[in-house]
């Protein structure tokens, strides 16, 4: 695997180290050990999928906050998507900036997303599905939210938005401190 930091301290773009041959190839897309040489939480409490029907639907943005602190490992295996980070951690020098990037089933990124970090994403084709190991249970109590549309992060999604849902549509304001 090859690991690159973003802009955002903690979070990482994890692309695939092919070895192929006449057959195709084989790569790994998740390894403990080398999560853990970064210091990167690799615990693995749940695996999700993730299938959005219309392109230009937006999920997210989600967080956990203690005692339930979640990283997510995300991966697209079927169409594509834009996906979007928020540092949510107040004491970070990037709190409240936000980094997207493509996710495809043609381009085998991945992207780590630390503990109090918001993740959201749209859906640049239809039909695309994703795959997240996620390091603790979702826990309803401490899930919160921010809006696509936060007028202080004011994310450039890439395509008109289609479909959000109402919980998503009615997270507050940015939590300015």
């Amino acid at each position: 695997m090859i690991f690159t930091e973003t802009p955002l301290a903690g979070a990482y773009l994890v692309d695939i180290d092919k070895k192929a041959d006449n057959r195709g190839f084989f790569t790994r897309i998740f390894c403990s050990q080398e999560f853990s040489q970064l210091g990167i939480n690799p615990q693995a409490a749940q695996l999700n999928l993730c299938h959005t029907d219309i392109q230009g639907t937006v999920r997210g943005l989600h967080y956990q906050v203690p005692p339930a602190l979640e990283t997510k490992l995300l991966r697209c295996v079927r169409g594509a998507i834009y996906d979007v980070i928020v540092d949510m951690r107040p004491d970070s020098p990037t709190y409240g900036q936000h980094y997207g990037v493509e996710l495809s089933a043609d381009n085998y990124r991945a992207l780590y997303v630390p503990a109090m970090f918001a993740n959201g994403y749209q859906a640049l084709t239809a039909h695309a599905e994703i795959i997240y190991v996620v390091s603790q249970a979702y826990t309803p109590g401490c899930e919160q939210g921010l809006r696509y549309d936060d007028p202080y992060l004011k994310i450039d999604w890439p395509l008109p938005v289609s479909l959000v849902s109402e919980k998503d549509r009615g997270w507050p304001d940015f939590p300015l401190i």
